[in-house]
């Protein structure tokens, strides 16, 4: 347990903090308040109420102060106890006793100020791990250096073509590689557990849902005709998020609702136009600036998993599983983002976060240990992105989407996604930091291009999860801001 006295003049707080230390990443947080500095806050807020103060027989400013007191009391008291503990809370996280990753757990409806003495609450927070910042200079690095020909960016032009184009109706046999409108119902004894309606794939060998694979849907698929059903069995994954279904079999009946096949040689002036091209010249600089985008990625990646690794040799530290299920999807979000800046396309994105998904509470564990480590030498170094930098990644992020830069931060910040995009931009500036200062030697990647996956990527989750979001505890004032300009007794 820790004690801390907070003596702080003007207009901040007198307080007493005393923290106790459960596990690793939380802590338990007592905060006692002065009366004197209550009775500050009371003064403070009948002063505010005082000229705005609308009572019948008096004019505004007028109302003796023992009556404003009393007919006011409440008033004054929610403003009072908001006031302390939205003030306490913010002056004990910026006091540097520890870094929060979450935001304060409290029952703000149970906390009472008292009528006489001091005012105390507690609260529990989940924190980053202590530790000493690792020796990250002149690590022993390889970069990986990838080649890219000219049929490298033919063969992704095909590619790019046969994602960003519907294709047309086929009126006849499916083959590897046709577009595929399927509807898949999921079935458990007979009762449906999900389904998935009009969904527009790939037709590959798998098909990759959130939490589980159709192994063998190629061969289901192949030579199928629209208005063709075909059944199957599909495992849902041990780590599935739905315990009720974990491991357990479920039929899936799977209707071809159309095919569509994508005519590559027939390229014409209209399709370019459609697509934001004036020419095949242009379409083909934008495929080879993509496939750049996505070797810088790896290469980048590559380098991530290096340093990481080395940094993190003795992080073993202890992370709570309700720590790290909070954490799962703003990590999802950081991976989702770091593809999406890279050019990757829906499909690849997809495929990733599927795989990510099947393991998510061990990536996410191993993500917010390298977190942790990269975010200490960041304190240390003095990184923060910069309001340019976060107009650059949303910029590549809308390069790779229908939206302008506008509205991609708008969405960004309406999903609280900002948060994700700050720790990915925070964590590139650290490796690139780190990688600057390596003992770096070069290995020859090969060509950029992989061969096609033979899976595609559904984000569907065949045992549905019902997952909320937590609730704010507390506001400071109502959400858009406006304070009322007369105040009514309650």
């Amino acid at each position: 347990m820790s004690a801390v006295d907070t003596q702080a003049p003007d207009s901040k707080l007198q307080l007493t903090v005393k923290i106790d230390k459960p596990s690793t990443c939380l802590r338990h947080v007592v905060v006692t308040i002065p009366r004197a500095e209550v009775d500050r806050y009371f003064r403070k807020t009948f002063d505010e109420i005082a000229p705005r103060a609308d009572l019948p027989g008096f004019r505004p400013g007028k109302v003796p102060r023992k009556l404003l007191e009393s007919r006011f009391k409440q008033t004054a008291l929610d403003q009072v106890k908001s006031g302390l503990v939205m003030d306490s809370l913010q002056q004990i996280t910026e006091g540097g006793e520890f870094s929060a990753i979450s935001e304060p757990d409290m029952d703000y409806g149970a906390v009472d100020i008292p009528d006489t003495g001091d005012f105390t609450y507690e609260f529990k927070i989940e924190v980053r791990p202590e530790f000493e910042t690792p020796n990250w200079k002149g690590l022993e690095l390889t970069k990986t250096e990838y080649k890219l020909s000219d049929e490298d960016v033919d063969k992704q032009l095909i590619r790019t073509l046969e994602r960003i184009t519907a294709g047309e109706a086929f009126d006849g046999e499916a083959q590897v590689g046709d577009r595929v409108v399927v509807s898949i119902r999921f079935s458990l004894d007979g009762k449906e557990v999900s389904s998935l309606d009009e969904s527009m794939v790939t037709l590959r060998s798998k098909l990759s849902l959130a939490d589980s694979i159709i192994e063998n849907f190629g061969e289901l698929m192949v030579g199928t005709r629209e208005g063709d059903v075909r059944e199957t069995k599909v495992k849902i994954f041990e780590t599935s998020l739905n315990e009720s279904l974990r491991g357990k079999e479920v039929d899936a009946t799977i209707t071809v609702d159309e095919i569509r096949r994508v005519n590559v040689e027939g390229l014409s002036g209209a399709t370019l136009e459609m697509l934001g091209f004036d020419t095949a010249t242009e379409l083909r600089d934008f495929v080879r600036a993509e496939l750049e985008r996505q070797a810088e990625y790896h290469q980048n990646q590559l380098l991530r998993e290096q340093v990481t690794a080395k940094l993190t040799e003795g992080a073993d530290w202890e992370l709570p599983q309700a720590v790290v299920r909070r954490q799962a999807d703003r990590e999802l979000h950081r991976r989702v983002l770091e593809l999406r800046r890279s050019g990757f396309t829906d499909d690849q994105i997809r495929s990733v976060i599927n795989g990510v998904r099947r393991n998510i509470e061990g990536t996410t564990q191993d993500a917010l240990r390298q977190h942790f480590v990269l975010e200490k030498i960041a304190e240390d170094l003095g990184i923060e992105p910069t309001e340019a930098e976060y107009e650059s990644e949303i910029e590549l992020i809308a390069t790779q989407s229908d939206l302008s830069p506008r509205q991609v931060r708008a969405k960004l910040e309406r999903s609280g996604q900002m948060d994700a995009l700050r720790n990915q931009i925070l964590e590139r500036r650290v490796i690139e930091t780190i990688v600057g200062e390596a003992k770096l030697s070069s290995t020859d990647g090969g060509s950029i291009l992989k061969a096609e996956p033979d899976e595609f990527a559904v984000e569907f989750l065949v045992a549905p999860v019902t997952q909320s979001l937590p609730e704010a505890k507390y506001d400071e004032k109502p959400e858009d801001g406006v304070e009322s300009k007369s105040v009514k007794p309650t």
